[in-house]
Formats: structure tokens, sequence, C-alpha cells
């Protein structure tokens, strides 16, 4: 043993003195070993990851209906599940209610007085007018039968206050004849305005709440799993079904880092199942970080040394690759990139 490592280390050492000689020209380049070939095709493994939501209501309520079941396909759009909304319903019906009513004042304050109104101010300010006159002349007449002592003084002080209350009332018609003849201020209706703003934002708070009773898919994918059952009460947020999205699948294969170099994003790949199926992709990410092998990926090299992660995206038209699929990536080193 002793005499191979002996003759190793020598032969390693007339190589790399050969290498010195090669350079410093004292020797002839030919001598030094060639370069290894880059591989033309890469072969990589790991397994199909699908993405997953866990679609579930905004609000807390009991569950009306589930409308799939595990294995069922999804499209946007489609009903999931309802929760029960007679409340829900009647909370809008409120504010649509109470809406209706803050732009029909807003609707009387801006259109000002009506001309009914204005004349009919005006004619009580004319009756009021008349009784006042009819009471000064009682007045004057009861003064002078006052000064003959042909009428009591309590009999032309009811007159005079008579008179008086009638004039307060005068005053205070003219001033209503002028507040409706002029019109609502400009202050009651950006009041008026706001209110119906609000009560607009209500509605649209009681509206959202309402839709939001309905579960409706926005991708397209397979339901895997249905956690909760027609009765359920749930909260906000509670998952209600599993669904993995079929718009985004992908390889999650690990490399070697000397072969890093020779790969980058956008590089045609070919996706081999163990049932024949081959599906054409591209290298969508590579990792920046190095990692250990994980041990469910089996390469042909040791499982401690360190790699670095790639997803490889595919056109999985027949809906073939599946959640957690083993799989061998070739990425030929000719081919261009496809994106």
């Amino acid at each position: 043993m002793r005499r191979i490592g002996l003759v190793v280390t020598a032969a390693a050492g007339l190589l790399v003195g050969a290498a010195a000689l090669a350079m410093s020209g004292w020797l002839p380049r030919t001598w030094l070993p060639a370069p290894a070939e880059p591989p033309k095709v890469i072969r990589l493994y790991g397994n199909i990851d699908l993405r997953e939501v866990r679609p579930g209501f905004n609000l807390a309520g009991r569950i009306a209906s589930m409308e799939l079941e595990e294995g069922d396909r999804v499209e946007p759009g489609r009903l999931l599940a309802t929760l029960e909304d007679a409340v829900f319903r009647a909370q809008e019906q409120m504010a649509r209610a109470a809406l209706a009513g803050a732009r029909a004042r807003l609707a009387r304050l801006e259109a000002g007085s009506r001309p009914q109104e204005i004349e009919r101010a005006r004619a009580e300010l004319a009756r009021l007018r008349a009784l006042a006159l009819d009471a000064e002349r009682t007045v004057t007449r009861l003064r002078r039968l006052a000064a003959d002592r042909f009428a009591p003084k309590a009999e032309l002080d009811a007159a005079e206050a008579r008179l008086e209350a009638l004039r307060a009332q005068i005053r205070a018609q003219e001033q209503t004849l002028s507040l409706l003849i002029e019109g609502p201020r400009q202050e009651d209706i950006a009041a008026a305005r706001a209110e119906v703003a609000r009560r607009e934002a209500e509605l649209a708070i009681a509206t959202k709440r309402l839709t939001d009773t309905r579960l409706v898919a926005n991708a397209r994918g397979v339901v895997t799993a249905r956690l909760h059952e027609p009765g359920d009460v749930v909260l906000p947020h509670t998952p209600i079904y599993i669904i993995a999205l079929e718009d985004t699948v992908f390889a999650r294969v690990y490399v070697e880092e000397p072969l890093l170099g020779h790969l980058r994003e956008g590089m045609a790949a070919r996706i081999l199942t163990d049932s024949g199926g081959v599906y054409e992709g591209w290298v969508g990410y590579i990792s920046p970080v190095a990692e250990f092998t994980p041990k469910t990926v089996q390469t042909e090299e040791l499982r401690t040394s360190l790699v670095y992660q790639l997803r490889v995206y595919a056109r999985n038209g027949d809906g073939g690759l599946r959640q957690g699929m083993p799989v061998t990536v070739e990425i030929p080193l000719s081919d261009g990139a496809v994106r």
C-alpha cells in the first residue's frame, strides 16, 4: 500500500511539474492531458410539485352547501360553496333603504323651496298683518275709551298684548318667507351629500358581505381534499377545500455544483416519467443557495454532496404530471432557450 501511495504521489508530482514546464515554455502543451469535454445532456432527478390553494370564506357563518368532491376539476368562476345568507341579505336591504332615504333628503335640499311653499308663507304673512292692523285699531279705540273711563284698563292691556304677539308672529313669518326664498344653506347640502356618501359605503360593504357568502374559484385545478361539510360553522379564512393548481406544474430537481455553470434560466428541458411520458419544459428557477441533497431524491452521486435546487416548469397538457411523481429531467446543452 505504501508503494502504491508513493507511485500516485510521484505521478501527481510529475503532472504538476509538466504543467509548470509547459506554461513556462520548456515543454510543449501537447504533453498535458486534454480537459474534460462538457456533457451534451445533463440528467437530473426529482419530483413533481403542484402549487396548492386553500380557499375559504371571508366571513364567519354556517355552511349551506358544498358543491365539489375530491377529484372534481375546477375552472375560474366556478361556485365552490355557500354560507347561509339570510342575515347578510337583510343587512344589504337595510343599507339600500337607508341610502334611498339619504338621497331623497339631498334631492329635497338641492331642489330648494317649492313655489307653493313660498306662496303659502306669503299668504300667512298677509293674514298676520291684517290681524295686526285690526288689533292696532282696537287698541286705539280702547285707549280713547279708557281715557274717558268708558272702558276698563284690563281690556286695554289685553288688546295691547294681543297686538304685540301679532307683531312678533309677523317678524317670525317674515324670516320664514326669507328662508324659503333663499333656499337651504350650502352647509346643509354638503352635509346631506356626505350622508349619501356614507350610506353608499355602507351599502357597498353590505353587498360585499353578501357576495362573500358565495365561495368562487379563481384558478384552474383539481380538488384534492374537501375539509368541511354543510352545517359546519366556520370562522373567516378557514380553508374549505385544498385545490392543486394545474397552471403551474414543475419538477423540483437538484444539480451538482460542477454542472451549475452549464445551466441558465430559460433553457429547454425534457421531463421523463417512469411510465414513459415525455413532457417539454424549461428551466425556470436556479437557487442561489447550496444545500445537501434531500433524502427523497435519488442521484448517482453521494447524498452528502452540495447541490443547487432547480425548478423545471412543464407543459402539462394532458394532466399526466401529478403531485410527488418521481421524474427524470434531461437538459440538452445544445438546445436554446424556450422563453
